[in-house]
């Protein structure tokens, strides 16, 4: 993907899962939280697996190698299982509003984990936008009088699943170079199952079949479609940049809680949602170049034959692209704008 339709997916994918909280808000209260994680997780998979079987790649190779599928099964713990039950347990206990800013965070720690672990660049204009989406969830939090406020409790709740997908986000950057619908989709489906047998185990019931569809539907759409979205933005922003424009997500979320749902906001939301708004603008206007070098590297993925892809091929080829195969990379020294995608990794 080029660094623009990688902007276009992370934007979009922070569109569908932003609108997606509201209405995980409104479900909330008629299901019980890990098995409405369940069913949006179970519809995200469904869906997903659904469309890649129609596509003809039910049955296709996912392109992992045997060093990948531990960084996948954690992204699935993490991000699938833990993430949402949290987020869920949070939304019992705070506004949709509040809630949605406070996934900011997610975009945060995102990038601290990429940057101090992974070893992702993070500028001080990265560092700068963070504190200030940092200072924005703070004030949420703070325990404050009135109905409709944040309980400390929700807001750990709902920080704690950003912690989770957070670290699903850096270990799925790592295997970003496969098939996005089988991650998306296999990650769903294992969450969706593991999430449902567990709320029915703890004496949940499965709820109307009106609300369950409506449930499946959201998952689907917020959840899968979002993160086939968020995978194809990886592979061309990095970890910590896709975070950034994925933070745009809560103000969708938000807006669509006070205007279609109705929902009370107080002079708090506002100044959280203007410091958080200032951290998102320093993210998404930042710019970095400079001088580079590729190391040799040999990975499979779908590709254009662009400044990075200058490589002959061992096969008859149409000339048709993207397309992939195996192939390797030479040394390359170069100068120009680029973010941490899956050919530049590289320290500063």
């Amino acid at each position: 993907m080029t660094l623009n339709t990688s902007i276009v997916a992370a934007l979009a994918a922070a569109l569908l899962f932003g609108a997606s909280t509201p209405f995980a808000k409104a479900l909330v209260g008629g299901v019980p939280p890990i098995l409405l994680a369940g069913l949006l997780y179970g519809g995200s998979g469904i869906g997903l697996w659904v469309v890649r079987v129609m596509r003809g790649a039910g049955r296709g190779r996912a392109n992992l190698s045997v060093a990948e599928w531990p960084w996948f099964a954690g992204a699935i713990v993490a991000g699938g299982v833990l993430g949402p039950i949290l987020l869920m347990y949070g939304l019992t206990r705070t506004s949709a509003a509040d809630a949605s800013l406070l996934l900011n965070l997610e975009a945060v720690l995102t990038a601290l984990l990429a940057w101090i672990v992974f070893r992702e660049n993070a500028d001080r204009r990265i560092v700068l936008g963070m504190a200030l989406i940092v200072a924005g969830g703070v004030v949420l939090a703070w325990p404050a009088p009135g109905a409709g406020r944040t309980s400390v409790l929700g807001a750990l709740s709902v920080a704690g699943a950003c912690a989770c997908w957070a670290l699903d986000n850096n270990l799925t950057r790592q295997v970003s170079t496969s098939d996005p619908l089988f991650i998306a989709g296999t990650k769903g489906l294992v969450a969706g199952i593991t999430n449902i047998a567990l709320a029915l185990a703890l004496g949940a019931h499965l709820p109307p079949p009106a609300w369950t569809s409506a449930a499946l539907g959201v998952g689907f759409v917020g959840y899968g479609v979002s993160l086939v979205l968020f995978v194809l933005a990886l592979r061309g922003l990095g970890s910590a940049r896709t975070g950034a424009y994925f933070s745009t997500a809560p103000f969708v979320g938000a807006a669509i809680a006070i205007i279609a749902f109705g929902e009370p906001v107080s002079w708090p939301f506002w100044l959280a949602a203007g410091l958080m708004a200032a951290g998102v603008w320093l993210h998404l206007t930042e710019v970095h170049e400079h001088e580079h070098l590729h190391e040799p590297l040999t990975h499979t993925h779908a590709h254009r034959h662009d400044a990075h892809h200058l490589h002959e091929h061992a096969f008859e080829w149409d000339g048709h692209e993207p397309h992939t195969h195996e192939h390797r990379h030479e040394p390359l020294v170069h100068r120009h704008p680029h973010y941490p995608d899956v050919h530049h990794r590289h320290d500063h």
